[in-house]
């Protein structure tokens, strides 16, 4: 049977590049990078060389790169520098966020009894910039705002540049869970002020259980995970060497050819969009769609009213065909999507997430869209 995977936004298949480079760290290459004979040393100088690699693709300093075991972990640091070292009493940050970023928001604010303020969405899913600088300027509390820059549910993309600037005036302190855009789009990270970026290889064809925190200079941090000195001293715990070589080497490939790569996925999201339009009557789509404001990646589709909703998404994959009804990470709950009930979507009617990646092709659109015409004119639909 034919297997479609369009569910990218949950994992993404390792690239062959970046499996051929892990392979001498599963085998040969396995020294502890805190020994000191010479299998560690050389395991010390791989993640050295990795981290000088990612900083350089991002216009940072390798000091500025703390390797995690994903964005969740990283997510989590944050908050924990944010109120532990810099003294944040108040955050503000979105219904929309990830849920590795709303979930430990709510909890370190309820025991530490911190201020926590939600900024407005607007009707297309974007955040109010208006409310934000409200937000911003009614109280001189010490302030961490975290905005994700790119939703994985919807695709909406936040104007990093414009959100830094109103936190520089504010003098509050900014994050952005960037774990669907890192290695999709180009980041200087001189030019952008922001203080906490964080990523996860396995987003951007890298290997699970790998990422990092992106912590500025400036800030000065407690250790996150206590028992060794790695990581700056705010990770202990032997690193994880054949995923960090992976994740340098995903960064690599992916920036080798951005620009052609973003084309191609831009273009087979335009396809479906036009396909799905032309197939299926009523169709809608959540968030903004246009390709200056969204992800290139992602696009969440409004199916026609069915009888047979909660039957939809197994039979794209009882079809052969990988796609989702909302983020992975909600995987096991009963509870809608929370991004979907944020923006007051209409969830009476089936929601699907579709998400490409480099190797989706034009051929797996028309599958999709095949697969999903002939499941509507069965009479799913009442």
């Amino acid at each position: 049977m034919k297997k479609v995977y369009l569910d990218n936004a949950a994992t993404t298949p390792i690239a062959p590049e970046v499996y051929e480079e892990m392979i001498p760290y599963l085998k040969n290459e396995f020294g502890n990078p805190s020994s000191t004979h010479s299998f560690g040393r050389q395991a010390k100088g791989t993640i050295e060389t990795s981290r000088r690699k990612v900083a350089g693709y991002l216009n940072a300093k390798p000091s500025e790169i703390i390797f995690t075991s994903g964005g969740t972990e990283a997510d989590n640091m944050v908050f924990n520098i944010a109120v532990n070292e810099l003294g944040v009493e108040r955050i503000i940050t979105s219904e929309i966020e990830h849920h590795a970023v709303i979930h430990t928001v709510e909890d370190i604010c309820k025991k530490n009894q911190l201020e926590f303020a939600l900024v407005r969405l607007l009707p297309n899913g974007h955040v109010d910039i208006d409310h934000l600088k409200e937000l911003l300027a009614k109280s001189d509390k010490k302030t961490l705002v975290s905005l994700m820059h790119g939703n994985n549910e919807i695709g909406n993309l936040l104007p990093l540049e414009q959100v830094s600037e109103l936190c520089r005036q504010h003098n509050a302190y900014f994050h952005s869970d960037t774990v669907q855009t890192m290695a999709h789009y180009r980041f200087d990270l001189k030019a952008l002020d922001i203080d906490f970026i964080t990523c996860a290889a396995h987003k951007f064809h890298g290997p699970k259980g790998v990422g990092f925190l992106y912590l500025n200079n400036n800030i000065k941090g407690l250790p996150f995970i206590h028992g060794g000195a790695q990581e700056r001293g705010l990770r202990g715990g032997t690193e994880n060497l054949y995923g960090i070589v992976g994740l340098a080497k995903a960064m690599e490939v992916a920036y080798e050819d951005l620009e052609e790569h973003q084309q191609h996925v831009q273009n087979l999201k335009s396809y479906m969009i036009e396909q799905l339009k032309a197939n299926i009557e009523n169709v809608d789509f959540h968030g903004d769609t246009t390709p200056e404001n969204s992800l290139y990646t992602v696009v969440n589709v409004c199916l026609p009213k069915t009888s047979k909703a909660a039957m939809l998404l197994f039979t794209l994959d009882l079809k052969g065909i990988a796609c989702s009804g909302g983020s992975a990470c909600s995987s096991g709950s009963n509870k809608g999507s929370h991004v979907l009930e944020g923006i007051h979507a209409d969830t009476s009617r089936p929601n699907v997430r579709f998400s490409f990646s480099r190797y989706n092709t034009k051929e797996d659109i028309d599958f999709a869209i095949g697969v999903l015409k002939e499941a509507f004119e069965k009479e799913l639909v009442d």
